[in-house]
C-alpha cells in the first residue's frame, strides 16, 4: 500500500535473495553463451572439413542441423513451455496466466538451445537466456522465503537480467522488464532488476568478458539532413518488421494444420532445409552473430548478394522458429536489420549527397528499426544496439526511425510479436 513502509529485514532478504540469484543467472547465462561461442567454431570447423569432400561434404551440414533440430524438438516437447523463445511464457507469467516448472525448464532451456542454436537453425540466444534467468527467480523466491509480490517481481526482473547477460546489455534489461513485459514502471521492480542485472552481466564477465557483442569506432553525427531519410527509412523497416511478425505466426500455424506429419519429423525436416541453406553459405544459417559483425565493420557483399542474404534469412528465421525448438528472435532480427540497413544504404547511395552516412550508421539504425517493428518496444530496441555496438553518435536517427517504425507497423494492425506468441500458447491444450 502507498504510504506503508516495509520491514527493513523484509527489505534485506529480498535484496540479497536478488544479489545471489542475479550471480547464479551471469554464471548460467555466461556459461551459455561460453557453450554457444564453442558450438559456433564447431561448426565452423566441421564445415570447413566437410568442403573437402567434394559432392559428399553437401550432406555434412545437412545431417547436422537435422539432427539437431531434431533431438532439440525432443528435449523441449517433454518440458511445458521450453520450445521457442520463451518471453512470451515470462510475459504470461507476470500476468498470471500462467505456471512455472523452474526444475525442468531449465535444463531443457540450456540443453535444447545448446544444441538447437548450435546445430545452425536461424535461432537467437536471448530467448533461452531470458527464459532460464526467470526460472531462477522463481526458485530463488521460492527457496528465499520472499513474499508473494516479491517472489512475482523478482521472476520478471532476473528475466531482465538474463536478456542483459544475452548481449552484454545492462540498461536493455532494464528496459525490456518495464517496456515489454510489464509495460509498467514500478520502483520496486526498477530496484530489484538492477540489483539482479548488475550482478549477474558482473558475473557473465569472469566468462566471457566485457567487450560490446559488437565492437565498433563510434561513428560520426549524421547531418540533420539526413534526418528525414532515417524517418523515411524507419517507416520501411516498420513495414519490413510487420510482414516479418506476421510470417513467424503464419508459419506456425501452417505447422499445426499439418497434422499428419509427427512434429519430430517436421523438426528433422525444417533442421534439413536450413542445413542445405548452410552448405550453400553458412551466413545463411545460424543466429547472425558473424553477418551482423561483419556489416556492421563495412564488410558487407555487393547488392545482390545482400537482397539474397535478406530474402533467405526472412524466411529461414520463422521457419527455424517453426521447429518448436528452444531458441530466441532477437539475434537473427538484429541480423536480418542490418542486412536492411546495408541494402538500403547501397541502393540509395549514388543519389544521397555528401557527406552522407555510411553503411554502418544504416546498419546500426536498421537493427534498432527492424526490432521495433517486430516486439514493439522502441526504447529497448534503441537502447540494445547503442550497448551492443557502444555507438553513441546516433541517437537522433534511432529515435527517429524507431518511431517511424512503431508508426507504421500500429498503422498496418500488425499485433507485437509475442502478444501474438503469447495468446497462442494460451489457447493450446
Amino acid at each position: 500500500m502507498p504510504g506503508v513502509r516495509r520491514p527493513l529485514g523484509a527489505d534485506v532478504r529480498a535484496f540479497a535473495v536478488t544479489a545471489a540469484a542475479g550471480c547464479l543467472v551471469g554464471l548460467v547465462g555466461g556459461g551459455f553463451r561460453w557453450c554457444l561461442e564453442r558450438a559456433d567454431a564447431l561448426r565452423r570447423t566441421l564445415l570447413t572439413a566437410a568442403a573437402g569432400l567434394g559432392a559428399a561434404g553437401v550432406l555434412v551440414p545437412i545431417a547436422l542441423t537435422a539432427s539437431g533440430a531434431l533431438v532439440a524438438h525432443l528435449i523441449a516437447r517433454r518440458v511445458p513451455y521450453a520450445a521457442g523463445s520463451g518471453i512470451q511464457h515470462v510475459e504470461a507469467v507476470w500476468r498470471q496466466e500462467s505456471d512455472t516448472h523452474p526444475w525442468r525448464l531449465l535444463p531443457a532451456k540450456f540443453a535444447g538451445g545448446l544444441v538447437a542454436i548450435g546445430s545452425g537453425l536461424v535461432l537467437g540466444r536471448e530467448g533461452p537466456t531470458v527464459h532460464m534467468g526467470a526460472a531462477i527467480g522463481v526458485l530463488a523466491g521460492r527457496h528465499g522465503r520472499l513474499g508473494t509480490e516479491d517472489a512475482r517481481m523478482l521472476h520478471t526482473a532476473l528475466g531482465g537480467a538474463g536478456l542483459a547477460v544475452a548481449f552484454s546489455a545492462p540498461l536493455s534489461g532494464l528496459l525490456f522488464v518495464c517496456e515489454e513485459v510489464t509495460r509498467s514502471f514500478r520502483p520496486r521492480l526498477v530496484l530489484l532488476t538492477l540489483l539482479g542485472t548488475v550482478t549477474a552481466v558482473s558475473c557473465t564477465r569472469l566468462i566471457v568478458g566485457d567487450a560490446p557483442a559488437f565492437p565498433m569506432p563510434d561513428l560520426p553525427s549524421p547531418p540533420l539532413w539526413t534526418l528525414p531519410a532515417f524517418l523515411l527509412f524507419g517507416a520501411t523497416a516498420g513495414a519490413l518488421g510487420a510482414a516479418y511478425a506476421h510470417l513467424v505466426v503464419g508459419t506456425l500455424e501452417l505447422c499445426d494444420r499439418m497434422t499428419r506429419v509427427p512434429a519430430p519429423l517436421r523438426a528433422a525436416a525444417i533442421g534439413a532445409v536450413v542445413g542445405a541453406l548452410m552448405a550453400a553459405d553458412p551466413l545463411l544459417a545460424g543466429g547472425g552473430d558473424v553477418l551482423t559483425e561483419r556489416l556492421l565493420g563495412a564488410a558487407g557483399p555487393g547488392v545482390t548478394a545482400l537482397a539474397v542474404y535478406l530474402a533467405v534469412r526472412f524466411v529461414a528465421g520463422p521457419l527455424s522458429y517453426a521447429a518448436a525448438t528452444p531458441g530466441g528472435l532477437f539475434a537473427p532480427l538484429l541480423a536480418l536489420g542490418a542486412l536492411w540497413g546495408t541494402l538500403v544504404h547501397a541502393l540509395t547511395a549514388p543519389v544521397l549527397p555528401s557527406p552522407a552516412p555510411g553503411p554502418a550508421a544504416f546498419a546500426v539504425v536498421g537493427m534498432a528499426a527492424l526490432f521495433t517493428g517486430v516486439v514493439r518496444a522502441p526504447v529497448t530496441g534503441i537502447v540494445l544496439v547503442a550497448e551492443m555496438t557502444g555507438t553513441l553518435s546516433l541517437w537522433l536517427p534511432l529515435l527517429l526511425a524507431c518511431f517511424a517504425a512503431t508508426v507504421t507497423a500500429d498503422h498496418l494492425e500488425s499485433e507485437p510479436i509475442y502478444d501474438s506468441l503469447r495468446h497462442r500458447m494460451l489457447q493450446r491444450p
